[in-house]
């Protein structure tokens, strides 16, 4: 049918598309969908019955979480063959509405919360600014860098995050331009926290 691949990450930002996907039934159903199934297999595959199936299937149509990849003939009946809209799912505090996290609501700059609210606001900006590129076939030009440091103590880390920040310093005094024509505002995010265990 040429649909567009599935996208990487489906950014699910809409209350109602939220309970649809968090319904544990369509949960499992997605999760069974990780290659094109028909609805016969996949009742098969979670023994429920077709009706159930197709149930449950609709409502994940109906809000775009899963599509119609493939049809075939069989003798007198079309078999549908459907496939997940993302490769993964994420919530953006955009579903949560005014229970959204907010960075601004934190006091703590270097507490756990603001960093985990300060990400849910990241996701949220860039996940619409990424549909709103999407949309008029342009790129969003994005950075990350992603590293892992073995410090030898507290101290060194202490060190280290202050040398970080003087150089973040000197790069902004050297490249910020308000008054630049033409010039474009980039939002820069550097955080830090534990790395978590293995297998966590």
């Amino acid at each position: 049918m040429g649909q567009p691949a599935p996208k990487h990450v489906d950014v699910v930002e809409d209350a109602r598309r939220a309970a649809v996907l968090l319904h544990p039934t369509r949960l499992r159903l997605l999760e069974k969908l990780e290659r094109p199934s028909s609805a016969v297999e996949l009742a098969q595959a979670l023994g429920l019955g077709r009706q159930k199936t197709n149930y449950h299937l609709g409502e994940l149509r109906e809000q775009g979480l899963v599509e119609v990849c493939e049809e075939r003939t069989r003798g007198r009946r079309i078999e549908r063959r459907y496939r997940r809209s993302g490769e993964s799912y994420t919530l953006s505090n955009a579903a949560l509405g005014a229970l959204g996290s907010r960075a601004s609501a934190v006091t703590d700059r270097f507490s756990a919360a603001y960093q985990v609210a300060r990400a849910a606001e990241i996701l949220q900006e860039v996940s619409g600014m990424s549909s709103e590129a999407e949309a008029k076939a342009q790129t969003l030009p994005t950075f990350a860098a992603d590293v892992d440091v073995r410090f030898a103590n507290a101290g060194a880390r202490a060190a280290f995050t202050e040398e970080l920040t003087e150089a973040v310093a000197a790069l902004v005094e050297k490249y910020h331009d308000a008054k630049a024509s033409g010039g474009r505002w980039t939002r820069f995010y550097l955080g830090a926290y534990p790395r978590p265990k293995e297998g966590r």
